[in-house]
């Protein structure tokens, strides 16, 4: 959503002005029919939270969202891209079929490298079409040109299909 232009309703503007706004680590680089996710963090867990939120961010204003529940997410992987995937895709799977939940903040808590396991915290609430603008479906998470970056300032990067 971030560098597009939104029409926002009087109660979106003001749901984005009661609270401070996002520090958004993210970019949408241009892909062929799909759109390639790049975040980065000062940690790796920071980039995997900014991923998160770049999708969620694709999906809707982010801001709009009021951080008034609580949902954890655990995932498991292979391997650290394994990871990475199901990690997008767990979140994925609370917004478009478990709870339709959207959350304002991705907090990763832990990641453990040689089991290959996360641990996230998302705050936000349930979507809602009159209270969150509508943005860009996605439908799936690709492990087409996933990468992870560990060195200097991790960086990562995935494309999704919408």
């Amino acid at each position: 959503m971030d560098d597009r232009a939104l029409d926002l309703t009087e109660q979106q503007k003001k749901t984005k002005a009661k609270y401070p706004a996002i520090n958004k680590k993210y970019e949408y680089l241009d892909h062929t029919a799909d759109v390639q996710l790049h975040s980065w963090g000062e940690t790796l867990e920071e980039a995997f939270e900014q991923c998160a939120m770049a999708m969620f961010g694709y999906m809707t204003d982010t801001e709009t969202v009021e951080p008034i529940d609580t949902i954890e997410v655990e995932s498991e992987g292979d391997d650290m891209i394994s990871l990475l995937y199901h990690f997008l895709d767990d979140w994925l799977y609370k917004f478009s079929a478990d709870q339709f939940f959207v959350p304002r903040e991705v907090k990763v808590l832990h990641i453990d490298r040689m089991h290959f396991k996360i641990r996230s915290i998302g705050w936000g609430e349930e979507f809602n079409l009159t209270k969150h603008p509508q943005g860009t479906e996605v439908k799936a998470i690709t492990y087409s040109a996933m990468q992870i970056h560990e060195e200097n300032k991790p960086q990562v990067f995935v494309i999704i299909d919408i």
